[in-house]
């Protein structure tokens, strides 16, 4: 089982040297129990041993189930890390991983989607966390509705993530990832990117750079701005979606691409979403529909007589139907989330309660 899987390690390894030296720089992690809620695959791999070999305890559970590699999650509890996660997991199973996580009574948090810390809110009690760290726009967007009970501190806003996961990475994964499933291009395509963050920027960018006619639908007047002086086409969603070929969710929001606008495509559309939150299309509209899988990770839903392709059943598509990042560019933001680690169990544990900008000092060290 694991022989193909250490090899793939080992040429991970050999490719995140940032991550070997910012791993390396930690303190010993001795009594620190840490409780990571983030997408399981391969990538994490060499971080979460790294922190084990360090003396750390920990909790693994998923941010999204979707992209966890069972493979990865095995490897890992072998060498010592609790887990309550495996690919494809129920909802109901999925909640109870939180449950049985902030049971497990860990004293920091690392999170993709702070879905530990707001079920510890939701209750007075709980385990006693001394510090926490929030890695997304939408964990952030959570966090901001609660009172935190310690200090969390926030890298999705970095220079580094921003300007290299978030701006680059997801959409030239996305598209690598479209290439490889559907075996399509985007030359000749009406591509439309809806919402235009720093995702929706590089999803944008990157389907113009492979052959796509792109065009933009974002609600926010700044934004549409920017887009428009960026120099795209921008539209309102209700005009833009029926004459789109391929649609690109990147907002992180909830049911922004609705069961009437998705009964407003033209036949053959395909449907994508590559924001962290895996409702941002109204999947459960088509899923009353007819439909068969005609391709690894393609979903045809016949709506009259048109036929609709969701992609990675509407989940976040890079990383569900794909590898997600490069190994030399997730190096850069495993590095610095391993410097995050060594903030939240050193100087960070003694901020005041509250959400905090990770400060420059403590991940510049690990570029």
């Amino acid at each position: 089982m694991y022989q193909d899987f250490d090899r793939e390690l080992a040429w991970a390894m050999r490719h995140m040297p940032r991550t070997r030296a910012a791993v390396a720089a930690l303190p010993d992690l001795q009594g620190v129990r840490l409780a990571c809620n983030m997408h399981l695959d391969l990538k994490m791999a060499p971080l979460v041993a790294g922190l084990l070999e360090k003396g750390a305890e920990i909790y693994l559970t998923t941010c999204n189930p979707t992209t966890v590699q069972d493979d990865v999650v095995a490897w890992l509890t072998q060498r010592g890390a609790q887990a309550h996660a495996w690919r494809g997991m129920s909802d109901a199973d999925w909640s109870d991983s939180f449950d049985r996580a902030l049971a497990w009574e860990p004293t920091h948090l690392c999170e993709m989607g702070a879905d530990l810390t707001t079920r510890l809110h939701q209750s007075s009690g709980g385990p006693q966390i001394k510090a926490g760290l929030e890695a997304t726009g939408s964990g952030i967007s959570r966090l901001n509705g609660v009172s935190p009970r310690y200090p969390i501190f926030n890298w999705d806003d970095l220079p580094v993530k921003e300007g290299l996961h978030n701006r680059h990475m997801v959409g030239l994964t996305a598209w690598h990832t479209f290439f490889q499933t559907t075996h399509l291009t985007l030359h000749e395509k009406q591509v439309l990117v809806i919402g235009y963050g720093l995702v929706g920027q590089g999803v944008a960018a990157a389907a113009r750079a492979y052959g796509g006619q792109v065009t933009v639908a974002e609600v926010d007047p700044a934004r549409a701005l920017q887009a428009r002086y960026d120099g795209w086409a921008v539209m309102d969603l209700d005009q833009a979606a029926p004459q789109a070929e391929v649609i690109a969710t990147a907002t992180g929001a909830k049911n922004v691409l609705s069961a009437h606008q998705l009964a407003q495509l033209r036949d053959g559309a395909f449907i994508l979403n590559v924001g962290h939150v895996a409702e941002e299309i109204d999947v459960a509209f088509l899923q009353r529909l007819p439909h068969q899988e005609p391709m690894p990770f393609v979903d045809a839903y016949r709506l009259g007589d048109k036929t609709l392709y969701l992609l990675a059943n509407g989940s976040m598509f890079n990383l569900t139907a794909g590898y997600g990042d490069s190994l030399n560019a997730f190096d850069v933001t495993l590095a610095v989330m391993a410097a995050g680690i060594g903030h939240i169990v050193g100087d960070g544990a003694a901020q005041p309660a509250g959400l905090y900008l990770l400060p420059q000092s403590a991940w510049q060290p690990a570029l």
